[in-house]
């Protein structure tokens, strides 16, 4: 084995991990395989003899560039436009597909990726790597440019916010379940007062159609679940980054993909991706079966 050919096994070896680490950056899946081939094309540019932990160095690697990518959508003012919904990650109902175990670890929800985005780039970068992925500040810091106590501050500062916000999800997914079936046969039946029981009074709902609409509460929330009513009967069971959801796909074509973050046996929160552009773009094919 050649050189050329043993850098590029060891890269294999850490491909899930560095796509892991983009994805929870980046929230998107295509721009987390974007910043991964970037990775590898810049160790492929550069001498490695010097390199005691080729891990650390590529995922230092992908940070850099995930944090230039973040950085340009801010300078493009694309943030500007509102939270968009992360890609999800959908899988069947029964089990999730092993190649999405890596992206999910940690429970990484649609509601914390929400959450995530409304952090500065190097907030969010401290964040990751550090409470996600256990890197230390001091190995954090160069890449921020930043001293590591100033790093451990942009990461306390971020700590806050998502404990702040994102709901701590229902440990137990067959609740998960209950509960959000029971939120599709009330959308089905047009039940009012079951959707509002089924929610919880501050429920946070973001619809995502290329453009974020956002409806606060259970009542305004029932009212727009009532609308989804007629498309309800082909809401089909999955799994949405690990969790309960849905996903809508009358004669066969995806409408929608829908997360839910159940918490004291009530939804807290409903994320949906309903833009017909992205939608085309997940693969949903393990949901034909």
């Amino acid at each position: 084995m050649n050189e050329s050919e043993f850098l590029a096994e060891r890269f294999e070896e850490n491909r899930t991990h560095l796509r892991a680490v983009a994805y929870r950056m980046l929230g998107s899946l295509s721009e987390a395989d974007d910043a991964v081939q970037e990775a590898w094309l810049r160790l492929s540019r550069t001498d490695t003899a010097a390199v005691e932990n080729l891990s650390g160095w590529l995922t230092t690697v992908v940070g850099r560039v995930c944090l230039d990518m973040l950085r340009s959508r801010t300078s493009r003012r694309e943030e500007s436009l509102g939270t968009h919904i992360p890609d999800p990650i959908v899988s069947r109902h029964d089990g999730v597909d092993p190649e999405h175990q890596a992206l999910l670890a940690d429970s990484v929800g649609l509601a914390l990726l929400v959450v995530l985005q409304t952090l500065g780039p190097a907030e969010r970068l401290a964040f990751v790597l550090h409470d996600m992925f256990a890197m230390p500040f001091e190995e954090i810091a160069p890449i921020v440019d930043r001293t590591p106590a100033a790093t451990r501050q942009l990461a306390s500062r971020a700590r806050r916010r998502v404990r702040g916000t994102a709901p701590v999800p229902e440990a137990d997914l067959g609740r998960q379940r209950e509960v959000v079936d029971a939120f599709l046969a009330a959308a089905r039946d047009g039940d009012f007062d079951l959707l509002v029981s089924v929610l919880d009074p501050d429920v946070v709902l973001r619809a995502d159609y290329g453009t974020v609409r956002e409806i606060r509460g259970a009542r305004a929330v029932a009212r727009r679940a009532l609308n989804f009513s007629q498309f309800a009967r082909f809401g089909r069971p999955a799994l949405v980054n690990g969790a309960a959801g849905l996903v809508t796909a009358p004669q066969g074509r995806a409408m929608a993909v829908m997360g839910f973050t159940v918490k004291d046996g009530m939804i807290a929160e409903i994320d949906v991706l309903a833009d017909p552009e992205r939608l085309e773009r997940l693969d949903l094919t393990m949901l034909d079966d």
